[in-house]
């Protein structure tokens, strides 16, 4: 399948980018966040959210690894960092089968537990200081969403 890029050139922009996304989430969808510290994942997250008519505050889940917002869908945002066990039984699956949309940071760390279709977005931080973001979908769901939002 084939890969989607967009340049941000401020964290407005990511917002703005995936808060478009958001809108167009339905349940059960689920997104794998990449890339480095500092490179935008919370900020692409927050904006999402937003699409997702999420009104509290959205952070990092660093130390509780899922945090649960209320919007239009339920949001389940995870961060795997700190998952000492790949294979660790955490109810990840309950999450990805539920009625809501799926974020995981870090999401290569548990990648014998997301389902098979997804969509993977990549987050890079540049030399000017912008972010590349690239998305790979995984799957005819996920194809389609990255030639609506493109």
């Amino acid at each position: 399948m084939a890969t989607y890029q967009f340049m941000s050139k401020q964290p407005e922009q990511t917002k703005d980018f995936a808060r478009r996304l958001g809108e167009m989430l339905k349940p059960g969808d689920v997104l794998a966040l990449e890339g480095d510290l500092g490179a935008g994942k919370t900020t692409f997250t927050q904006g999402l959210a937003q699409g997702l008519e999420v009104k509290r505050n959205v952070n990092s889940p660093t130390f509780t690894i899922i945090k649960e917002y209320q919007g239009r869908l339920p949001l389940y945002h995870m961060d795997v960092y700190r998952v000492e066990d790949a294979y660790e039984d955490l109810g990840f699956e309950e999450y990805f089968e539920g009625n809501g949309v799926t974020v995981v940071e870090w999401a290569h760390l548990i990648e014998g537990q997301l389902p098979e279709e997804l969509l993977l977005i990549q987050l890079f931080l540049e030399a000017d200081g912008a972010r590349k973001i690239v998305c790979e979908p995984k799957g005819v769901r996920y194809e389609q969403l990255c030639k609506e939002i493109f």
